[in-house]
C-alpha cells in the first residue's frame, strides 16, 4: 500500500489586524507561536546544527549490504566542509554547480557545500531526458555537475557533444576517479586532508545572503520551464518562519521520498527538518514506503495530496472489504466523544492501522494542492495530525501554512508572519488572485526580464492561484488562473474542484477535467483513469467499465451546479502525465485530448 505523509503548519488567531487589502485577516498571536530561530544564510544554518553533533542526521540503506547506515550531524558537517573546501580548491567559487540524483546522502552534502562555499546550486529533475538535462546545463551555465552512477553514460554522451561548459563531472558512487569522472567521496576526503594541512579557504568565504545562490527550474506544467533565482535570504527566511509554526523534535524520524530537487521537499523536509535536528530517513522507493515507515520508526512524512488521498482510499477499501465499515464508524464516534473529556484512545483503538503505517507516525505535512476535508478528518480522527501548506517555487516555497496547534481542514493555514498576502480583485465570494510580498519572494526569473515583469506588480508577486480568506483568517485555495475555465456565460470553473470529487470514487484512480468547444460553446469533458486490478472491475468488459465510470460522473454531476456538469467522458488505464510532485501537466494532457 502506497503511503506518504507529512507535517507542516497552522496558527492561533490574534486580534491584531494587518493590512490585507481586500479582507479582514488575523495573524497568529505571538504568544502562541514558537520562538523564532532566525537565520539569513547557510553559514548560520551550519553553525546552528552543531548542537546536534552526536545525534543521527541521516539514515539510509547501504547500496551493497542493504544494511541501515546512520550518519551523525558531526559526520555530516565535516563532510560538508571537506567537500566545499575541495570544490573551492578546484576553482569553483562563485560558479554554478548542478546536482542530479535520487534522494541519497551525497545530495544534501553537495547542496550545503555549494551554499556555504559561496557557489550557486542548480538542482535538476532526475526524470529529465538527456536532451533536457543537456539544455538545463547550457541554460544555467553550469561548470560542474554532481550525479549518481545511474547517469554516468548520460554525462559521457553530454561530454562528447561538447555543448556545455562543464569542467568537472563528479559521481556520487565511484570509489575512485574513472574516465575523467571524479569520485564524490574521494573529493570529500581530499578536502579534509587540505584542511588538516592548514587550508582555511572555507572559513575565509563571506556570504552575501542577498545574492543569487540557487537556480531552480519550474515544473513547466503549462509550457516551457522558467528558471527561478533564489538567494540564501529567500530560503533561510522561509525556514526561520516555519520554526514559529510547527514544533519538530530532535528525536523525530522523518521519511524523505519526494524528489529533493523540488523546492517543497528541499525546504520542508531536508532543510527544515535538518535545521531542527531531526533524523532524515531516505525511502528505498515509493513501493517500499510501508516497510520503511516501520523499520525507521517514522514519526513524520512530507507528501503531496495525490499520495495522501491514495492511502485514504486504500485504507477505506480494506475496511470495507473486511466488512468493518459499521464497527469502524462506531469506534470512531466513541473515540471522538471521549476526546471531548480529554480521553484519547486513538492509538489503541486504531492500532491495526498504525501497525501498517508505522508505530510512531504522528504528523503528515502536505502541499502542492488542496486535500478533501474528509481525508484530513479521517487521519485526524485516527490520531495523525495532517498539516497543510501552500507555496510556489518563486516563494522559496512556503507562503502559508497551518500551525500545529490550530488548524482548519480544507484551508492552507495562515500567511507566514514575515510576509504580506492579499487577494486581488475579489469576487462576491471573496475569491481572487493571491498576491504575496516578503523576504521569501524570488529575485526574478533568470535571463527572462519579460517574464519577471509580468509576474511582479508594484513589488507584489502574482501567484496565479485563486483563493480567499475566511472570517478567521485562514487562506483557502480555490483554483489556478491558468487552469480556470471561463464559460461563454462568464461562469468560472476550476478543474481541481471537480477532480477531487471524482477521485473519491473507489473505481476512479485519477481524473483530468477540461473544456471542449462544440458548436461554438464550451462544454466540460473528463478523462478518467482506472486500474485493471481494481477488484470491482476485474472480469468486466471495457463497455461495462465505461458504464460504471459514467455512473460515477453522474453522481458527481448531481452534487454540483448544472453549469459545472461533465458532458464528455473518456476512459483509460494510462496514468496522466505528471510532474515529479504528481501535479497534472495540463498543457501536455490537452495535446492528447482528441487522440
Amino acid at each position: 500500500m502506497l503511503f506518504c505523509i507529512v507535517v507542516i503548519i497552522n496558527s492561533l488567531i490574534h486580534k491584531e489586524r494587518i493590512g490585507f487589502t481586500m479582507s479582514e485577516v488575523f495573524v497568529p498571536s505571538k504568544d502562541k507561536l514558537y520562538p523564532e530561530i532566525y537565520i539569513d544564510n547557510f553559514r548560520d544554518f551550519l553553525n546552528s546544527i552543531h548542537k546536534y553533533s552526536s545525534k543521527t542526521a541521516f539514515c539510509f540503506k547501504d547500496s551493497k549490504t542493504k544494511e541501515i547506515t546512520k550518519i551523525t550531524y558531526k559526520q555530516y558537517i565535516d563532510d560538508i566542509i571537506g567537500f566545499s573546501t575541495k570544490l573551492l580548491d578546484l576553482g569553483l567559487y562563485g560558479k554554478r554547480i548542478a546536482i542530479i540524483s535520487h534522494n541519497k546522502y551525497p545530495w544534501p552534502v553537495s547542496y550545503m557545500a555549494i551554499q556555504t562555499g559561496g557557489m550557486i546550486g542548480v538542482p535538476l529533475d532526475y526524470q529529465l531526458p538527456i536532451n533536457e538535462i543537456e539544455l538545463s546545463l547550457i541554460r544555467s551555465n553550469a561548470e560542474a555537475v554532481i550525479f549518481e552512477e545511474h547517469f554516468i553514460d548520460t554525462f559521457k554522451k553530454i561530454r562528447e557533444n561538447g555543448k556545455t561548459n562543464i569542467k568537472y563531472y563528479i559521481c556520487m558512487d565511484l570509489e575512485k576517479e574513472e574516465d575523467n569522472i571524479l569520485s564524490f567521496y574521494k573529493l570529500v576526503d581530499d578536502g579534509k586532508k587540505l584542511i588538516a594541512n592548514g587550508n582555511n579557504d572555507f572559513s575565509k568565504i563571506k556570504i552575501d545572503p542577498n545574492k543569487m545562490s540557487v537556480l531552480l527550474f519550474t515544473s513547466g506544467t503549462t509550457g516551457q520551464s522558467k528558471i527561478v533565482m533564489l538567494s540564501q535570504k529567500n530560503i533561510c527566511s522561509n525556514v526561520s518562519a516555519m520554526t514559529t509554526l510547527i514544533k519538530m523534535r530532535d528525536d523525530d524520524n522523518v521519511l524523505s521520498f519526494l524528489p529533493l530537487h523540488h523546492t517543497f521537499e528541499c525546504t520542508a523536509t531536508f532543510l527544515y527538518c535538518n535545521f531542527t535536528g531531526c533524523n532524515i530517513c531516505y525511502a528505498d522507493s515509493i513501493k517500499q514506503i510501508p516497510k520503511n515507515l516501520l523499520e525507521y520508526d517514522i514519526s513524520g512524512v512530507v507528501c503531496v495530496p495525490a499520495l495522501l488521498e491514495i492511502v485514504y482510499r486504500q485504507v477505506n477499501r480494506t475496511i470495507k472489504s473486511k466488512g468493518l465499515t459499521i464497527p469502524f464508524k462506531i469506534l470512531m464516534c466513541v473515540s471522538n466523544f471521549l476526546r471531548l473529556f480529554h480521553i484519547d484512545i486513538r492509538r489503541k483503538a486504531f492500532k491495526s492501522i498504525y501497525d501498517s503505517l508505522g508505530h510512531k507516525l504522528r504528523l503528515i505535512l502536505y502541499g502542492a494542492a488542496a486535500v478533501d476535508k474528509k481525508v484530513i478528518k479521517f487521519f485526524e480522527n485516527i490520531g495523525i495530525a495532517v498539516i497543510g501548506g501552500y507555496g510556489l517555487t518563486e516563494t522559496s516555497p512556503v507562503i502559508a501554512c497551518e500551525n500545529d496547534k490550530y488548524r482548519n481542514p480544507g484551508s492552507v493555514g495562515f500567511p507566514l508572519f514575515c510576509e504580506e498576502v492579499k487577494i486581488d480583485c475579489p469576487d462576491q465570494k471573496g475569491n481572487g488572485e493571491i498576491l504575496v510580498k516578503g523576504p521569501n519572494v524570488m529575485l526574478g526569473y533568470y535571463e527572462n526580464e519579460n517574464a519577471t515583469n509580468e509576474i511582479f506588480e508594484d513589488g507584489w508577486l502574482h501567484t496565479g492561484d485563486i483563493g480567499r480568506f475566511d472570517k478567521k483568517g485562514f487562506l483557502h485555495i480555490t483554483g489556478r488562473v491558468k487552469d480556470m475555465i471561463v464559460l461563454d456565460n462568464g461562469k468560472k470553473i476550476f478543474p481541481h474542484e471537480i477532480e477531487t470529487l471524482l477521485n473519491n470514487s473507489d473505481i476512479i484512480t485519477e481524473s483530468f477535467v477540461y473544456a471542449k468547444k462544440e458548436n461554438k460553446n464550451l462544454k466540460l469533458g473528463v478523462k478518467l483513469v482506472y486500474s485493471e486490478d481494481n477488484e470491482s472491475l476485474i472480469g468486466k468488459s471495457k463497455d461495462e467499465i465505461f458504464s460504471l465510470l459514467s455512473e460515477e460522473v453522474k453522481k458527481v454531476n448531481n452534487e454540483i451546479p448544472k453549469y459545472k456538469h461533465i458532458q464528455y467522458v473518456t476512459i483509460t488505464t494510462t496514468p496522466l502525465i505528471k510532474t515529479t510532485t504528481q501535479k497534472i501537466k495540463r498543457f501536455e494532457e490537452m495535446k492528447h485530448i482528441d487522440e
